[in-house]
């Protein structure tokens, strides 16, 4: 059953449709708190819906995980003025590493209940559907002068809430990329659905049990990949019987390996601490490997079946260049385990009935696209962009965080904060701060390139 709820709200002081209502933001992670934080500043009311039911649902599903970023890059400047004025006492190492549950309880948790957002958060409210009152996405007669309609399925039914503007804070961490190189389901994947897990799984703690004396297979070349490739290194020198295999789709997994000038240290560490585990045989690396398929072996186990592209004969299982044309060789990787730590990509089912604009490769906005495409660069500094960048055909629709990334890997929280002032900016009609965008992140020290210029991205 749905029905259209009346929030209570302010009553209309002119014909506007618009007037009176709030601005509707989804998610209510670190990125949709800081939407909610800025826009409060400017006097502009709000509603958050979360599908979880605390803040930072998604940040504590991985809770367990050191974040490589420190403190001083994850609070954002409106919410630490909403939170001192609730008596919030920022962490007193702001150059510390916080644990992603520390993030959560110090941070997002106080700053959802600070007075000027705790009654604006509707938890365990999904959102499935985004339109406008009584126009599909074909239907431009007035468009910019028409509600919202944000259709939630809530714990007490499916509900209608209207909103002036919409600001898609949700993140991706409910919809991974699958293990398939071809981006589609595996076949048999019910046959072993309960053998595949996903990225950044507890190995050192609620999960030990299930990964001791076992042979796990880590897909993936990103960080949370290497996360959990150490972790299963540690557990390892407690449980040797515990093995480890490594398979990604490249020759080498550049873009890992980060540099020594990465002025976030412990994410250039990461791939050195990997590589360093690889070198010494403690992890079995598998490169150049496409999945096509997992399925049930004949002892029992999980089959992985794909095909390794550039290699000589079946018996020459030394590196080999990577050439057009060159040698397909089928593989099986039989393990007890996968983790599937293939990145993320954005849910675009509940936008279908809203104009939008998006690169139709890494599904994030056609102008930010190309500062971010890792088929072009893979920098993990981004210059500063704002509402410009973000701006959609369908007038007053934003999407921001590690959505707006779409299927890049190179998010960084400081990175949607900066996009989310300057929306409220632009909400509040400050049409020239929206279009000042100012942002220090911290340098890479690497960029790679698809061509021959190994630093013109980053330039």
């Amino acid at each position: 059953m749905s029905e259209l709820l009346t929030l209570s709200l302010p009553p209309r002081t002119d014909d506007s449709r618009l007037a009176g209502l709030p601005v509707a933001i989804i998610g209510a992670g670190p990125v949709g708190l800081a939407a909610a934080a800025q826009l409060q500043e400017r006097g502009i009311d709000v509603v958050i819906f979360e599908a979880g039911g605390a803040a930072g649902a998604a940040v504590s599903s991985w809770g367990h995980t050191r974040l490589f970023t420190p403190w001083e890059y994850l609070i954002d400047a409106a919410s630490a003025r909403l939170l001192t004025r609730a008596g919030w006492q920022a962490p007193a190492d702001l150059t510390a590493l916080p644990l992603g549950r520390e993030l959560v309880e110090r941070y997002l948790v106080p700053l959802a209940a600070t007075p000027e957002l705790a009654g604006r958060i509707r938890f365990n409210s999904t959102v499935v559907a985004v339109s406008r009152q009584g126009m599909d996405r074909s239907r431009s007669t007035n468009r910019a002068g028409t509600p919202f309609v944000l259709r939630v399925h809530t714990d007490v039914g499916t509900l209608d809430y209207e909103a002036r503007a919409v600001i898609d804070g949700s993140g991706t961490h409910g919809t991974p990329n699958g293990l398939v190189a071809s981006g589609l389901d595996p076949l048999h994947a019910d046959e072993v659905r309960g053998s595949i897990l996903p990225a950044l799984p507890d190995v050192l703690g609620a999960d030990r049990a299930r990964f001791t004396g076992r042979h796990t297979l880590v897909v993936g070349a990103g960080h949370s990949a290497a996360n959990t490739l150490i972790d299963l290194a540690r557990l390892a020198d407690d449980e040797p019987d515990t093995t480890i295999t490594w398979a990604i789709r490249t020759a080498s997994p550049e873009r890992l390996f980060g540099s020594e000038q990465d002025e976030l240290a412990a994410r250039g560490s990461l791939g050195a601490r990997v590589q360093a585990l690889v070198e010494l045989g403690r992890i079995t690396r598998v490169d150049r490997f496409e999945i096509d398929d997992v399925q049930r072996s004949t002892d029992g186990r999980v089959a992985v079946v794909g095909r390794r592209r550039g290699l000589g004969s079946p018996d020459d299982r030394g590196p080999a260049p990577v050439e057009a044309g060159g040698r397909v060789r089928v593989d099986t990787i039989v393990v007890d385990l996968v983790v599937t730590a293939t990145g993320f990509r954005p849910d675009l089912v509940p936008l279908r009935e809203i104009r939008l604009s998006l690169d139709e490769i890494v599904e994030a906005p056609r102008l930010l696209a190309p500062l971010i495409d890792p088929n072009l660069h893979s920098c993990g500094t981004v210059p500063a962009h704002g509402v410009d960048v973000l701006t959609h055909p369908e007038p007053n629709f934003y999407i921001a965080g590690m959505k707006s990334f779409g299927r890049a890997p190179t998010f960084l929280l400081a990175t949607g904060y900066e996009q989310v002032r300057s929306i409220a900016d632009e909400l509040a009609g400050n049409w020239q701060a929206a279009r000042t965008v100012a942002l220090v992140l911290p340098e890479t020290g690497v960029c790679s390139t698809g061509g021959t210029d190994a630093g013109s991205c980053c330039a």
